[in-house]
């Protein structure tokens, strides 16, 4: 059940079969992320979507207790995160982590509490931050029966551990609000909406994906610039400068192209939207040969 009110204040293109691409705005170094152009048509993973899947992801987190005392922050990194059906999110701190501590001391209080997650790209890029999320919301210890739920999910969304035991310490964080800032824009996100939402079912796989094809196929990669259109010129395919794939979703690719020492993304839609792996490799074979000279 979701709790009314905020936790604490102040938490918080490409169409057809990839034959063009939109560029999304422009940035010089050191100016940070370029930010969408508004295009209607333009597919798009939601909020909610991102936020959900920003959680359930390895992007680094941070558990932040506010008003704990000095020389007991309240601060500690969040190991391992799954989200419940009803949208709570099960966390894992060490044992002897402040933010342990701070929970199973106010047990039966609201402890107020955000999860702060940084979300890095999986390849050397400027500006490799690729977005930033909160959630705030209210904190309690894992306790009785729930644990084997708790563990359950922890398990299936982290196979390889860490796992409930001594050294851990499993908390629920009873979501009261969102927030995400992103390659996309910025926005808030209501507890409703994050516990309906699904995450990217590409996400597991994305870190891979976007290394192989920066290791093995940055010829192809430069032969996206025949999709541009206008902007063809600024990324020319003889340019000695990066290309870098930067982000992968079920909707399509986005691609940082490096040009005179200034940089834009542009994204490139797929036909329509992958869930497997096969489908992506059909996808971006497709978006390849799209691009490839006649």
């Amino acid at each position: 059940m979701f709790r009314p009110g905020s936790p604490l204040s102040g938490a918080g293109s490409a169409r057809g079969a990839g034959r063009t691409a939109g560029a999304e705005g422009v940035m010089s170094a050191g100016r940070g992320q370029p930010r969408p152009e508004e295009e209607s048509d333009v597919r798009r993973p939601g909020g909610a979507e991102r936020l959900r899947t920003l959680v359930e992801a390895n992007a680094s987190a941070a558990l932040v207790i506010p008003g704990a005392e000095p020389h007991e922050p309240g601060q500690g990194a969040a190991e391992a995160r799954a989200v419940t059906p009803e949208g709570d999110v099960f966390l894992l701190v060490p044992a002897g982590s402040p933010a342990a501590g701070v929970a199973v001391h106010a047990r039966g209080d609201d402890l107020a509490a955000v999860v702060e997650i940084t979300d890095v790209a999986p390849v050397a890029v400027p500006h490799r931050i690729r977005g930033r999320a909160r959630l705030a919301g209210w904190l309690s210890p894992v306790t009785g029966a729930e644990r084997t739920a708790c563990a359950a999910l922890l398990a299936a969304r982290h196979p390889h551990g860490p796992f409930p035991g001594p050294a851990w310490t499993p908390l629920r964080l009873e979501v009261g609000e969102g927030w995400i800032d992103d390659l996309w824009g910025a926005e808030s996100v209501e507890p409703e909406e994050f516990a309906a939402a699904e995450p990217d079912p590409l996400a597991r796989h994305e870190a891979e994906l976007l290394q192989h094809l920066a290791a093995a196929h940055d010829d192809l990669l430069r032969g996206l610039c025949a999709l541009l259109g206008e902007r063809e010129r600024a990324c020319g395919a003889g340019s000695r400068e990066r290309v870098v794939p930067l982000a992968l979703d079920r909707f399509g690719l986005r691609v940082r192209f490096w040009a005179d020492g200034r940089g834009f993304d542009a994204r490139f839609d797929f036909p329509r939207p992958v869930r497997t792996v096969r489908e992506l490799r059909r996808a971006v074979r497709a978006l390849f040969e799209a691009a490839a000279p006649e």
